[in-house]
């Protein structure tokens, strides 16, 4: 899942009064990734800690994380299928 907006997670982490050690024992991970979520220097995670991250942050997980495009996607493949008589 890729992070929609680093200032947007900040906001949400002083609003509710969340340092990175906070978020980070409630999501069950590191304070350095966090941390790197919050720099830029990470801008993904996996779906199961955006969950974890927003629930922490008592939003919607949509609200933080976009779905990451899966490489097939875009790409359209049609298959025919030439019937013998």
């Amino acid at each position: 899942m890729k992070l929609r907006s680093p200032e947007t997670l900040r906001a949400l982490m002083r609003q509710d009064d969340f340092s990175l050690a906070r978020l980070a024992r409630y999501a069950d991970c590191s304070k350095s990734f966090i941390s790197h979520l919050l720099s830029g220097r990470r801008s993904s995670c996996t779906p199961e800690l955006a969950d974890r991250i927003a629930e922490a942050l008592h939003v919607p997980t949509e609200v933080l994380f976009e779905p990451k495009p899966s490489p097939s996607e875009g790409t359209t493949v049609s298959h025919r299928t030439k019937l013998c008589a």
